[in-house]
Order: C-alpha cells, then structure tokens, then sequence
C-alpha cells in the first residue's frame, strides 16, 4: 500500500513538472514562441497583423497583466497604416518580453505553492487512510470481548441511574474484569481506591492503575495522577509526575483529568497561568454536559460544607418530609406539590424518584392546582425509568395548566410547539408561550426565549435580547444558560470577547455533570461515620476543582478524623493546602481558616501579617464575623500591624452588628479592653509606682493573680459552708401547759382508760390524770387554749428527748372510777 501511494505521489510530481514547463513563458531564443518578433512569422497566436501578445490558460492575476492585455486589445483595432508604423519600431515590441517574463515568475510561484499545499493534503489523507485500516483491524473482535464490553455497558448504565442497585454493577464490572476488559479493570481500581462499594485497597488500586497506564487507558493515568497529587498508596506527593499523568489522561478525554487540568492552568498551581488553556479544557467538558440536558434543567447538586453544617445544623430533612407527608395525607395542596417538587429534584436525603413525585402531583392536580397539573406535563414530556414518555399526555396537562395563567405550562406548550412534539412546528405560537412564561419569571421561558433569538429561530437574531434573557435564566441557575453565555463570551459574540468570563461559566456547566453526584456520596458516608471514604471522594473531587470538596476535605483533616495518613503533621499540611484552594476561590469561611493557620504556625510558617491580610479580606469582602473579630484582636495586641485600640473597638462592634452570635464575646472583649485602657491610665497618673514596685509582680503577674483568685474561692467556700446548731438539752414545759393539753381523747361514752402524763426532771410537778368526760368538756369550752396548749406540748416533746416511754414504777396513778 505504501509502496503505491508513492508511486501515485511521484507520478503526481512529474505531471506537475510537465504543467509548470507549459506554464513557465515564452523562450526569447526560439522561433517557435508565441511572442514572435513584430517581423517574423512565429507560430503562436496574435491579436494583429503585426503585434502578438501571450496566450495565457487563465485570466489576468493583476492589475498589470490587466493593463497589458487592454492595450494590446485596443492596438489591434487601428487601421493597418497604423500597425505598420509600429512595426517599422522593433524597440517598441520587446518591451513585451521582460514584462512578460515577471508575469511568468508570479505565475510560477503561486502554482508552486499551490502544489506544496495538494502535496501535504495528499500526504495526510494517505496517512489517514492507512490508520483508518489499521484501526478497522483492530475492532475485530472475539466473541469474548463483545460478551465483556457488552456487561460492561450494562454495568455503566446501572451506575449511572441514581435509583439502582449499584451492588449488581459492580458483580457485572468483576465479570467484564476476567475477560480482561480494561475499562472495567479501572473502574474496579477506583472502587478499591475511593473505598466505595468495596473495601480499601491501596496497593491494589495502585497495581491496577500502573499496568493499565502501560496499555494507554486514560482512566489509568488518572488514578495515577491523583495519587501522586494526594499521596496515598505508597506514593510520596510528587506535582510534576501527577501534572504529567492528568495531561495523558485529559489527551484521552477522561472528563475528570480535563477538569483538573482547567483548574490548574485557571490558577496556575504547578503550572503557568493560562485562561486559554483552561478555556479549552472546560470547553470541552461543558459540551458533555450540555449535550445531556434535554428539556430539564439537568441534575441538582446540593453541596452540603461540613464547617457550615456544624455550626448551622438546621432542622433533619428526613424529620420535614415526614412533616409534609402527614400534612398532605390530610389533604393540604402546598405539600403535595412540595413533596412531588422534592421527589421530581431530589433532596440532600431523598433520593429522586420519579413515580411518587407523579403520585403526588396527581393529588394535587385533582384538587385543581396548575402547579399540579404543569410538573405532570413535565413528567410525561421528559420520560424516565419509572414514568413512559407519552406527548398527548404532556399537552393536556400543560394546556391545562397554561389556561389557568401558570408559567410552568406556558413554558411547556412554547417547547412542544418549537419542537414539534406531538405537534406541528410553530415558531409563532411558541415564541407567545415563551414570552408569557418570561414575563412571569420562569426560568425554562426565558432560556428557551434567549435560545430563539440566539440561534434566529422564527425571530430575528439579536444578540442582546439573547444575552438579556440567558441572564435573568443563570439567576436560577439554568444549566444551558450558563453554558450559552460562555459561548458567547467565548467567541465575542454581541458583546467583547471575554476569556476569564467563558472560563467560569464553562467551569459552573462542568460541575453540574453527573460525576457532581459524588459529592452527596460523600456526604453520605461522612453522615454514616465512613469517615475515611468521605475524604477520598472530597479529596478526589477537589482534585477536579470543586470548592466545597476543597473546603470539606481540609474541615476532616483539621478535625482529626481522617486515619488515612496517621501524621498528625501530614494532615496539618494537607489541612492547609485545601484551605489556601478553597480561599483562592472566594469562600470567606476558608479564608479565616487560612488565617488561623498562619497565625498559629499549623502547617506552614507562623506570619501575622498574611493572617491580617486574609481576615482583612474575608471582612470586607464577605463581611465574615470571625475575621471581623480576629482582626480586630490582633490590632487590640499589636500582631503584624500597628496596635490601634480605638479601631479594635470599631472592629468588634461591627462583628456584633454583623451576627448576633458574636454579641457575647464582643462584649467580655470590650470589657477586656476597658479595663486595659484604665490600666493605661492609671500608668500615666501619679499613681504610676504601683507598677513599679516589684519588677518579679510584673513578670509573673499571672501566678499572682492565681493565687489571689484561690484564696478568694477558699473564702467564699468557708463563709457559705452549712451551719449546724449544736445540741440543746430538753427543756420543761410549764405546768399550765400540760394541765391545758388534751391527753387521750376518747369520743363520748366509752370506756375510761387510764392515761399517765410523767415529766421527768428536777422539781417536776406530779402528773394529773383525768377522766374522759372532763377532757372533752375542757376541750369543749376552752378549745382555742387547748389548741395552743397541744402545740406547745408538741414543742416540749420535740425539744426534749423525742420519746414518749411508759410511767415508772414510782409514778402516781389516778383510777378515775374509784
């Protein structure tokens, strides 16, 4: 084959010699040119009887061949008189020869180069040719490589379905792995890497990933990046061998290395900053992604950061579904159409599922409600697994939904008109429901009213209204909007050519692709205390330049939850490296974090004046609480800029004013500084010597002032001790009282017993007994003195031993019947 295509090549070369000596001009020697002389009898073709001009295969290239040929032309229509003069002038004919001869030099050169350029073209299509050969061979399959990519198609549709299980994909990956099937191989590795439906196996994944980057598979070359870039697996944390890896794999297309490639050359780490490089990494996987969005607005991605979610935890999402749910079985319509809203989209819980999001917009579609009846028409125009896309269905929803004023099906009515979905084409009455759904705010209205004029569809392009439209949609954060207003920031389009422009909104449509799904992965894990496989996966994903990842990675890191690395100074360092990645874009809370670690020393250097310069930042530009708060700390003592305390007040009190949260440390670091501005004083006033006494009080002040604050706590302890009364001896009840007191009462004719009152002590009075019958009548016509008298006999027997004992032997004993 190559030997033929030479053989065409050179055969081509000589024809071509052969034209340009044609083509080369006439020869001022020979006799046999077509510019003979005005005399002589040439052969070639003139435009006279005694002039010739050159016979040229085309038209004239310039203006003065142009010229030339027009006067010759005008020459040949005088009389012969005239050409006979001119020919007795042989001077005047050769003034054609040099002129002639320059023509033919241009001609030459041009055909030259003319031919250079079929020559390459000729070259390339060989070459293309035999490769397309080449590789027509290699697609020839065995029967067992068909059977291996096909399971592992089957494998790749699973995973990529969100309501699966991802259990039987990776049973059929295993499978496709045997027949030696080297994409399935990768992926396995991965799963073995991020711990992610199988178990941690480093040296594994590292295996794996080494012999598959022999054979060129891009995935390979990835891991391999990655682990460079980390350093686990037994790899020490190398830039330059993980650049060189993430570039072989984004040459292979691998969407994550080209995401990671694009971050890199967006903020120069390890690499040179270049907007265009970035432009044409997250071009490219923005193209993916868009490509995959059909008539929704792509998938939801709920980055969830761990700092925030600790500090504002917020109510479960699992404890409010349930609330709803409660509230729309009773029948309440704003829950069914939030509950089928939730379930249409997914949570940061739940899971999206298509059929109990039609349940419940059917609900609330019967009560009346056009919200209702407008996301059912979405549900039957989209499709998916659970729901059969049917377009009959789909209008008579949105139609009912449009009638009742409802953007939702306005918008929905405009796009099966634009496209023909189960109606006929009509540019005019889609750009009316477009315009109706804009006017109300929704944002599919305004995307689909931007595209129209974008691409001139049934309207005139404009360029402006175009741009005008996809804005108020990137408000609501549409997918393709974002991706059209990088186009047309890319290219200039309607507005100045913006590069820094295009690169952030392709990078917005990258990380709303699919692989986005592993964030809430990871949140998962974090949630089930898989701590260590949710920092693989935010790890990987900071990797493709996701802030949140970054942020929440160095948040597990800083905690001391990650045992990946098992250094505490390894993770510091790491810790800070994510932090500085996740300031870099814009997260104020990072910044701070940044801040501290400067300011401590934690993995880097100890500088004050960097951790200013960050809380600084992340107070103006944020308006953080804690940097507010921070700096003004460090202007209170003086660290890495001038100690102000008068702008230290400024800047705690903004602090409160900014968050509510900060009014309790505001206020005992005010009281702080008060008490060290009267300190400074008091140092200025006469009194100043207190301070001077004992240059030992000044130095261990703080041992001082702990002693002092214990003898105080020693005092308050012993003056609020409890107190106990010592033991008093019983005292004797007056004879007044125990004559007065009620002594075994009995009711009214019962039998008399006889009851004994002994009182012990020096010089008691003899006990009296009496009957029954006298008691009650004394009780009877005294009772307030016998009430009295009874509490204080009580009194003499609690003040006394507490014991009522028997009479002794010697005591007297009244018989009240004798």
């Amino acid at each position: 084959m190559k030997a033929n295509s030479w053989m065409c090549l050179l055969a081509l070369l000589f024809a071509w010699q052969l034209r340009a000596e044609e083509l080369q001009g006439p020869n001022t020697d020979g006799t046999g040119s077509s510019l003979g002389s005005a005399t002589g009898t040439g052969t070639g073709t003139g435009l006279g009887t005694g002039t010739a001009t050159p016979t040229l295969p085309n038209e004239p290239s310039t203006q003065a061949e142009a010229e030339e040929v027009t006067t010759a032309e005008s020459e040949s229509r005088v009389p012969s008189e005239s050409n006979e003069r001119k020919a007795a002038k042989p001077k005047e004919s050769t003034k054609f020869a040099p002129r002639t001869k320059v023509m033919s030099d241009s001609m030459f050169e041009r055909l030259w180069n003319d031919s250079v350029i079929r020559r390459q073209k000729l070259k390339a299509e060989i070459e293309r040719i035999e490769a397309k050969r080449k590789s027509t061979e290699v697609l020839e399959l065995t029967p067992d490589q068909i059977e291996a990519q096909t399971v592992y198609d089957n494998a790749m549709d699973i995973l990529a379905k969100p309501s699966t299980d991802k259990r039987v994909a990776f049973i059929l990956l295993k499978k496709a792995a045997e027949f030696n099937h080297l994409k399935a191989r990768a992926e396995l590795a991965w799963a073995a890497l991020l711990g992610h439906w199988m178990d941690f196996d480093f040296n594994h994944a590292v295996d794996e990933f080494e012999s598959l980057a022999n054979e060129g598979v891009p995935e390979a070359h990835m891991g391999l990046g990655f682990l460079y870039s980390v350093g686990v697996g037994g790899k020490n944390v190398s830039q330059p061998l993980a650049l060189i890896h993430y570039s072989l794999a984004a040459l292979g297309d691998n969407t994550p290395a080209q995401m990671a490639m694009g971050y890199r050359y967006l903020y120069g780490i390890n690499v040179p900053i270049s907007c265009e490089k970035a432009l044409i990494q997250y071009k490219r996987v923005a193209k993916k992604v868009a490509s995959k969005i059909t008539f929704a607005n792509g998938p939801v991605v709920h980055r969830v950061r761990l700092l925030d979610d600790l500090e504002n935890p917020g109510s479960p999402e699992t404890e409010i579904v349930d609330y709803y749910k409660l509230l729309a079985d009773k029948g309440d319509i704003q829950s069914q159409v939030g509950l089928g809203q939730l379930y249409y989209q997914g949570g940061k819980v739940t899971q999206q599922d298509h059929q109990k999001a039609l349940e419940y917009f059917k609900m609330a579609a019967t009560a009346g409600n056009a919200v209702g009846f407008a996301f059912l028409g979405k549900l039957y125009l989209e499709g998916s697994e659970q729901i059969k896309a049917d377009n009959d269905a789909a209008f008579g929803y949105f139609s009912k939904a449009a009638e009742m004023g409802d953007p939702v099906g306005q918008s929905g009515l405009g796009l099966m008109y634009l496209k023909g979905l189960g109606v006929p084409k009509d540019s005019i009455k889609a750009l009316s429901y477009f315009t109706q759904a804009a006017d109300q705010g929704w944002v599919d209205g305004q995307l689909q009213l931007g595209n129209m004029y974008f691409t001139g569809n049934g309207v005139k392009i404009d360029y402006k209204l175009a741009f005008k439209y996809f804005n108020l949609a990137t408000q609501s954060g549409h997918v393709l909007a974002y991706y059209n207003l990088g186009v047309m920031n890319a290219y200039g389009m309607g507005m100045l050519r913006s590069c820094p422009a295009a690169v952030e909104f392709f990078k917005t449509v990258s990380e709303r692709g699919r692989w986005s799904s592993r964030l809430m992965m990871a949140y998962s894990d974090y949630k089930n205390n898989r701590i260590d496989e949710a920092y693989m996966q935010y790890s990987l994903m900071a990797e493709m330049g996701y802030e949140v990842a970054q942020s929440n990675a160095a948040f597990l890191l800083d905690r001391k939850e990650v045992h990946v690395f098992n250094d505490r100074h390894e993770d510091l360092i790491r810790a800070f490296y994510y932090w500085k990645r996740a300031a870099g874009q814009g997260y104020s809370a990072a910044q701070v974090k940044l801040g501290d670690y400067y300011y401590y020393g934690w993995g880097t250097s100890t500088d004050f004046e960097t951790a200013a310069a960050l809380y600084r930042k992340a107070s103006e530009q944020q308006y953080n609480a804690q940097a507010m708060f921070n700096l003004g700390y460090m202007h209170e003592q003086g660290l890495g800029m001038k100690k102000d305390w008068h702008l230290a007040k400024r800047l705690y009190d903004l602090a409160a004013e900014t968050n509510s949260d900060a009014k309790v440390p505001v206020a005992i670091a005010l009281i702080k500084l008060q008490m060290l501005a009267t300190i400074e004083s008091i140092k200025e006033s006469p009194y100043r010597f207190i301070f001077y006494m004992d240059e030992n009080i000044a130095a261990n002040w703080d041992l001082y002032m702990i002693t002092v604050l214990t003898l105080l706590l020693g005092i308050i302890m012993y003056m609020r001790r409890p107190f106990q009364q010592p033991d008093q001896p019983a005292q004797q009840p007056a004879a007044d009282d125990i004559a007065a007191a009620p002594v075994n009462l009995a009711p009214v004719g019962a039998e008399a017993a006889p009851v004994a009152a002994v009182v012990e002590g020096v010089g008691a009075t003899p006990a009296v007994a009496v009957s029954s019958h006298d008691a009650v009548a004394a009780s009877s016509s005294t009772e307030a003195s016998a009430t009295t008298a009874a509490s204080r006999a009580d009194a003499a027997s609690q003040v006394g031993s507490g014991t009522t004992s028997a009479a002794p032997d010697g005591a007297n004993t009244l018989d009240p019947t004798g």
